[in-house]
């Protein structure tokens, strides 16, 4: 059965409504979930079956009204109005709304009620409301709404199956008894909406706990201390944490590559290929996976915990010396696992030209695809000693690098606002939603997927320029000549190879940062993907060690690279738009060619100017 002729049922509520758990929970489609507004960013259709009943569901950004105000909002406005390409005609209507602050729901309630369609209100967070000591009536919000009201935890799937056969039986849900014509105040609605909490919802609601944790997180001077704090166990976990798995994993590949070809001087192609095109390709990334999961588990923490939705507050008055708002927190926050939803985040900002600028300074975030690059290069030429014997010196250089980015970052789009987009800046609010600690399973298999995606690329993009660039290090074939060891017989190969010959044609071209061939190859291949880079490093180490029976990257990369030639090609990645996948998105979500490439062009000068800086500064202080 094709999804087109599947009856659609959208399923509709605020920001951090719990909606996308709820989809997620009825589908299985394990989207990402987030504890900020601006997460769904377009709609998204899972299928739920029950009973031999085939329904698609659609998942719509969140909003507070029907009257949009921002590109995500107007995408959920027209889907409901059946005029959004791409999405048929919307059957019924799911209403998600949050126990805990059941007036915005029934605002957004009294909008849709006007569209004329059948309903139902899945009202989420029940365990939350049970918690502070309430009692929620859904008897009576049903007879006062006229649609069924079903109670859902979706964390623990309490309510699913009878909001699953409700879903099956979607033809006689009734239109909502409530009419509130579109002009109607919102003095009105605020007044009706807050009548029917009254009545529903016994008992008090307030979250005295989340209140007490505020005074300390929200606090002008120690909420900056907790932020920081943070940080530093963030970026100290990212090392410490993952390195034992890590080690295992590069013995590994080391030890299959080495079974595979052990000492001979000229393996047979087909062996040469998985030897030194696949497993030293694949591998000398995939090693780094730990570490993205380790990230990804503790940002996932993070949001689900509820602290990033205060964080984004506490930056609204930073961001706006810059230009930006605490809307643009989200963005860019978003861009540091990729740029790519941190772009696509940025429609929930209303304001035309703070979207523009922070769509523009977002690939400049330190996104998980430069990890491999930034830990590989730390760990190979930093030292790992203690700092006050608390943080190890590779976590602060990495902590650093993150805020470097973060400031050029803004310190860019200070410029942009003041040139390009110079307009007044919009006011900014946010929800709080109640801290939580987050489910385990949850926070895993979301881990999970997000390092899936790097994996994923690791399979698609790297292989194939892993395959490629195995070609031209291994042609032409030079011809064993007698007597030729093992070593130098690799080393001729190499330098008489296709890919050296191209690396030296473009080393001229990074001449100032004194980057040699085996670099400038490593750079312009990484512009497909930025992890790409290790990639190639991996496999060029692997066909010139000086002990190609015992080696690993980062030994390999001590043996070849300069000190300062590392740091540049830190500071290189620190800022260049690397990921072509990056610049599609940006084309499509600004509309224009001219600004993508001036995204291009800015950050290449940046990064070029950075690399050499940093050559002759390092060069000059380890001398």
């Amino acid at each position: 059965m094709r999804i087109e002729t599947l009856p659609h049922i959208a399923l509709v509520g605020t920001p951090n409504s719990g909606k996308t758990t709820l989809f997620n929970a009825l589908t299985g489609m394990r989207k990402k979930v987030a504890n900020y507004p601006g997460v769904t960013v377009e709609p998204t259709i899972g299928i739920v079956r029950n009973a031999g009943s085939v329904i698609a569901v659609v998942d719509l950004p969140g909003i507070y009204s029907l009257l949009p105000k921002s590109p995500d909002e107007e995408v959920t406005s027209r889907a409901l109005q059946n005029t959004l390409a791409g999405i048929p005609a919307i059957a019924a209507i799911v209403l998600v709304a949050d126990a805990t602050n059941l007036e915005r729901g029934l605002l957004l309630f009294s909008q849709l009620s006007a569209l004329g369609k059948p309903m139902l209100v899945a009202v989420t967070m029940i365990d939350e409301i049970k918690r502070r000591g309430a009692h929620f009536d859904d008897i009576e919000l049903e007879s006062v709404l006229g649609v069924k009201v079903v109670p859902i935890v979706g964390t623990k799937g309490l309510g699913l199956e009878e909001l699953r056969s409700e879903l099956n039986d979607h033809a006689r849900w009734r239109v909502p008894s409530v009419h509130f014509p579109m002009s109607a105040t919102v003095e009105e609605r605020i007044t009706w909406a807050r009548r029917v909490v009254h009545d529903v919802v016994r008992g008090g609601i307030h979250d005295a706990r989340s209140d007490r944790i505020d005074r300390i997180v929200l606090h002008p001077v120690w909420g900056m201390f907790v932020f920081v704090a943070i940080m530093a166990l963030l970026f100290h976990a990212i090392f410490a944490w993952s390195a034992p798995l890590m080690d295992w994993i590069d013995f590994g590949f080391n030890q299959i590559r080495q079974f595979m070809v052990g000492g001979m001087v000229v393996p047979p192609l087909w062996l040469d290929f998985l030897a030194n095109g696949i497993v030293a390709g694949v591998g000398s990334v995939l090693v780094f996976a730990p570490q993205i999961f380790v990230l990804m588990v503790l940002v996932t923490f993070l949001e689900d915990s509820g602290y990033l939705a205060r964080a984004a507050f506490m930056v609204d008055r930073l961001l706006g010396v810059f230009g930006l708002q605490g809307r643009s927190f989200i963005p860019l926050l978003s861009s540091y696992a990729c740029a790519i939803p941190g772009i696509l985040s940025a429609r929930i900002i209303p304001s035309p030209a703070e979207r523009m600028a922070t769509m523009l300074v977002a690939p400049l975030m330190t996104c998980s695809a430069r990890l491999p690059v930034y830990t590989l290069l730390i760990g190979a030429f930093v030292p790992p000693i203690a700092i006050a014997g608390i943080v190890s010196l590779q976590s602060f250089v990495l902590g650093a690098l993150y805020i470097v980015a973060a400031v050029v970052g803004l310190i860019v789009a200070w410029v942009l606002r003041k040139t390009m987009f110079a307009s007044d800046r919009t006011v900014f609010f946010i929800e709080f939603p109640p801290y939580r600690l987050p489910h385990w399973r949850n926070l895993l298999v979301r881990a999970t997927i997000r390092m899936q995606d790097f994996l994923q690329t690791a399979g698609t993009v790297i292989l194939a320029i892993s395959i490629f660039l195995w070609v031209l290090v291994s042609f032409p074939r030079l011809e064993l000549q007698s007597g030729m060891s093992p070593e130098q017989y690799r080393r001729a190969q190499l330098e008489q190879s296709y890919a050296a010959r191209v690396g030296k044609t473009l080393e001229p071209l990074f001449a100032p940062m004194h980057f040699d061939w085996r670099v400038t190859i490593g750079i312009i291949g990484s512009f497909a993907a930025r992890e790409v880079f290790v990639s190639i490093m991996g496999q060029l180490a692997a066909v010139s060690g000086d002990d190609p029976d015992n080696i690993t990257l980062r030994s390999a990369l001590q043996q070849q690279l300069e000190p300062a030639v590392a740091f540049a090609v830190i500071a290189f990645y620190l800022f260049a738009l690397q990921c072509m996948s990056t610049v599609a998105v940006l084309r499509r979500e600004t509309g224009s060619w001219r600004l993508t490439a001036f995204a291009f062009a800015y950050m290449f000068v940046l990064a070029y100017g950075a690399a050499a800086a940093t050559y002759n500064i390092a060069h000059w202080l380890l001398s």
